[in-house]
């Protein structure tokens, strides 16, 4: 048993939903514990962190009932940037359906505070509100570099473009962030 768990731990992403598909449901929580990190960090940077774990629970729920289509046309973690992109829209169209916004109840923000200083949670608010302002193809850049921590020649690769106008692409995302930081 224990060469099988190492063996999927070994296992590429591709390999990992082909076990999967046949049965071997385990191969999921390889793949799970593989990005979580990942897709928690970039859920951090653009959902109010009240609501992080939920979404990012959301993600992986959906990732779960939808591995079975997987065709594989692209990479898992495009596909998984993909679907995580898509549920943190779904969040925020949910949250605009509602009447009033959702407040934390006292205890709760009490504990942001004491995890981090008041500053730093407004801060990092304020730049929430600024990555969604900036057209989607400059905060995706940004996300990619600073949530996900992946060098140009990967980003390069993912969004299928050459290295210098992935390079181009990101100093206009960061000149637009910061005409927004102006403002």
């Amino acid at each position: 048993m224990q060469t099988t768990s190492t063996s999927l731990q070994d296992a590429s992403d591709e390999i990992l939903i082909q076990k999967y598909k046949n049965g071997a449901k385990e191969a999921f929580d390889v793949l799970y514990h593989r990005h979580l990190l990942k897709v928690y960090k970039r859920v951090k940077y653009v959902v109010p962190e009240s609501d992080v774990e939920d979404v990012t629970q959301e993600i992986f729920m959906a990732a779960l009932k939808s591995i079975p289509s997987f065709r594989g046309d692209s990479k898992f973690g495009t596909w998984l940037r993909t679907l995580t992109n898509h549920k943190v829209a779904e969040f925020y169209r949910r949250r605009s359906r509602k009447q009033e916004p959702r407040l934390a109840p006292l205890s709760e923000a009490a504990g942001y505070v004491t995890g981090g200083s008041s500053q730093t949670m407004e801060e990092h608010l304020f730049l929430q509100r600024l990555l969604q302002e900036l057209p989607e193809n400059y905060r995706e850049i940004i996300l990619l570099r600073f949530a996900e921590d992946l060098q140009f020649n990967e980003i390069a690769d993912l969004m299928n473009q050459n290295l210098e106008a992935t390079k181009s692409l990101y100093r206009r995302a960061i000149t637009a962030l910061r005409a927004h930081l102006e403002k």
